[in-house]
């Protein structure tokens, strides 16, 4: 188990995903899926206390549109968490912060910003490139 020290941020100086780099992004990883975790468990307390008790149909509608609101973005969440543990695996596996297209760095600035990202920009531009072509078909 490797110790972060408290204010570290992988730098491009370092060798690219060095133990100490991939420790940060685990720990990020982990972070991000608890919070989510926290959220969810938060709007299943909320969505499970009882039915609706508003008795004007204009407050009873505005609830309603709120719980849907909030279970589209649980289950957007809960895709998020799949992704996440995906990343995590590939921590393990020793593949993460690698392409899966070219094998290439993603690089650290994208990879903090995404953390489960798995293609390079420029691999992921082709791809959405590709992608819209095809849909224009």
């Amino acid at each position: 188990m490797i110790t972060l020290p408290p204010d570290y941020r992988p730098s491009d100086e370092e060798e690219f995903m060095n133990p100490l780099h991939v420790e940060f992004f685990r720990q990020k990883l982990l972070r991000w899926r608890n919070d989510l975790l926290k959220e969810a468990n938060l709007t299943l307390a909320s969505l499970s206390e009882g039915g609706i008790h508003e008795a004007d149909v204009t407050d009873r509608a505005s609830v309603e549109t709120d719980r849907a609101l909030e279970l589209r973005t649980r289950d957007r969440a809960r895709k998020l968490i799949g992704k996440i543990n995906l990343a995590l695996q590939r921590i393990e596996n020793g593949s993460y912060g690698y392409c899966e297209e070219t094998g290439e760095p993603i690089g650290l600035k994208r990879l903090e910003a995404r953390p489960i990202a798995t293609m390079s920009i420029e691999a992921q531009e082709r791809h959405e490139r590709m992608e819209k072509i095809h849909r224009d078909d």
